[in-house]
């Protein structure tokens, strides 16, 4: 039988070193076709992705979001964050999405799939939930990007909350919405190599 391992408090998390996150300088946005299709070619070197998006939050209980606004992928060195309200980017960004041969991992990726499918209509392949493997693992709560940086690494992973509810279908990102788009993926990349599953 299966022992169930404890998933980090956050008063444990809080206590911890903070997870060295990527700067401007190791981030991409990709905002033109050329961008794109430079981002796609170096995407396509590597054999998995983090992988997350962010889309403009809602306020009103029927409001429906016309999100994701962007998608965030990340390798081990480097992210690009590719803004979906260019027409290019949007179609190039969809063709990588749907290709198998790239595993493309995260958390709580059931709501962003969804989105994906309904806005670039294409049906995300190769993606792999990082909760679901925790709880392969024994882990009983979905463990998240905070509790799985903290069990692999023990580090502290931040998020803004001011970045995570900000205007993402802004035509122009701030440099913290760059920051924090771009290391949750990057995070779930780091997650993905650590637990060997690359």
């Amino acid at each position: 039988m299966q022992t169930t391992r404890p998933t980090p408090s956050k008063e444990e998390i809080a206590l911890l070193p903070e997870f060295g996150r990527l700067g401007l300088e190791r981030i991409t946005l990709v905002d033109s076709g050329p961008r794109a299709v430079e981002a796609c070619a170096a995407l396509r070197d590597h054999a998995a992705w983090g992988f997350d998006t962010e889309s403009k939050p809602t306020f009103f209980k029927d409001q429906v979001s016309d999100g994701p606004h962007i998608v965030q992928l990340a390798t081990l060195q480097h992210a690009w964050v590719f803004q979906l309200s260019d027409p290019a980017c949007r179609d190039l960004v969809a063709g990588l999405l749907a290709e198998a041969a790239h595993t493309k991992a995260g958390f709580g990726l059931g709501d962003d799939t969804k989105r994906i499918v309904s806005k670039l209509l294409v049906e995300p392949a190769g993606v792999l939930e990082l909760n679901a493997v925790f709880r392969q693992r024994g882990y009983r709560k979905d463990m998240g990007v905070k509790g799985a940086v903290a069990v692999l690494f023990n580090q502290r992973f931040i998020k803004s909350k001011k970045a995570a509810t900000s205007n993402w279908a802004n035509p122009r990102l701030s440099e913290a919405q760059l920051i924090y788009a771009a290391n949750d993926a990057y995070a779930a990349a780091r997650v993905l190599d650590a637990l060997a599953l690359g």
